[in-house]
């Protein structure tokens, strides 16, 4: 099973877990350890995955971290665990900054469970950096952030390369995260940085302020451009430099029979199966992975929605996707094809929808 796959299936156990799991330990039973496996590690084997780590550190004798992964026979990633429902914290980590100080490890991880905070050293050697490099989340399952937590894996796992891309992610981070406040209060140098290109007089308190409206403004309608320009171009089938492009799907589909071609003999011209999509897809196959083998699952995308089938047989219609308008729907169909129409806020969403999902999949077992 795909990393991808098997965090989405973790995921789909959340709702519970969150009802349930009270203790540091039992989340590192339920949910850490679990991605660990994810990532390919014997979680079993205390030569690769050692817990409860303990070490002499300065004038702090026998002091511990929860988990440290070990390369080659020395740290290599230092974990510290609190329980599902704490918020993660920077101060919650003083172990963590006083391991990175004296051990081998470059990266540290502090995590919930739930949350995953990845911490180097890029500010200072050896000194562990007071924000993380990079997050990810078991409630927000990104396709991107997933490549991005595959080279934390055992078969991907290279330091120097990892290095190389953690200061990227971190300024990305800190820009985007700047750009977000410019555009919900452009401040003052922001919107001197323009006024001044575009008007020559000087720049009074009465002009600063109507260039402060005038430039937020720009800034939202270039951005809202910038996404209906892709969506639009995503509904086309046309990448941003205006070629003609199709996104894979992760598993590969056998050849359709006759009858499967009925539904969809013309829509395979200039179809696009979006990220939305893909995600939505990964997230199904996670969840009915409890009532079937995902390897016959499959996704066959057409002009008005987008299908999930069993055996890549359009008969067999597990549910299908319908996200090409603002409102994002789940539609399950049972063998009459009585619809039944769930209405999505986001694409996580559908994970509240497991049981359903389980129960119309029986239906063509």
């Amino acid at each position: 099973m795909d990393i991808i796959d098997s965090l989405s299936q973790l995921a789909s156990r959340l709702p519970r877990l969150k009802e349930t799991v009270q203790t540091e330990e039992g989340t590192k039973n339920a949910l850490i350890m679990p991605v660990l496996q994810a990532l390919g590690y014997n979680v079993f084997d205390p030569f690769e995955v050692v817990p409860e780590y303990t070490s002499d550190v300065g004038t702090k004798k026998g002091e511990k971290v929860d988990y440290v992964i070990m390369k080659d026979g020395k740290p290599a990633i230092l974990i510290e665990c609190k329980a599902l429902n704490a918020t993660l914290n920077i101060n919650h980590a003083s172990q963590l900054y006083r391991y990175f100080a004296c051990t081998e490890a470059r990266f540290a991880i502090l995590t919930n469970g739930v949350e995953y905070q990845f911490y180097t050293d890029i500010e200072a050697p050896n000194k562990m950096d007071d924000r993380p490099f990079f997050e990810f989340s078991l409630e927000d399952i990104d396709a991107r952030k997933v490549t991005e937590l595959k080279k934390f894996s055992k078969s991907m796992f290279e330091l120097e390369n990892i290095l190389s891309n953690a200061s990227e992610l971190k300024y990305k981070k800190q820009i985007r995260h700047l750009l977000t406040q410019e555009l919900e209060s452009p401040s003052e140098d922001f919107v001197r940085l323009f006024a001044k290109q575009v008007y020559g007089g000087t720049l009074t308190q009465e002009r600063r302020n109507q260039f402060t409206t005038l430039v937020g403004q720009a800034f939202r309608e270039w951005v809202n451009n910038r996404v209906s320009e892709r969506l639009q171009n995503a509904l086309d089938g046309v990448s941003p430099g205006g070629e003609n492009r199709v996104v894979p799907v992760t598993s590969p589909a056998p050849a359709p029979t006759e009858e499967e071609t009925e539904e969809t003999a013309t829509e395979n011209d200039g179809i696009v199966t979006t990220e939305d999509e893909l995600e939505a897809y990964h997230i199904v196959r996670a969840i009915l992975a409890q009532v079937v083998d995902p390897k016959r699952i499959f996704t066959k995308d057409t002009r008005s929605y987008c299908g999930v089938l069993l055996d890549y047989n359009v008969r067999k219609p597990l549910c299908r996707f319908l996200f090409n308008n603002k409102q994002k729907t789940l539609i399950l169909l049972d063998k009459e094809r009585n619809e039944k129409r769930i209405s999505l806020e986001s694409i996580v969403d559908i994970y509240q929808s497991a049981e359903d999902l389980i129960e119309y999949a029986k239906i063509y077992l």
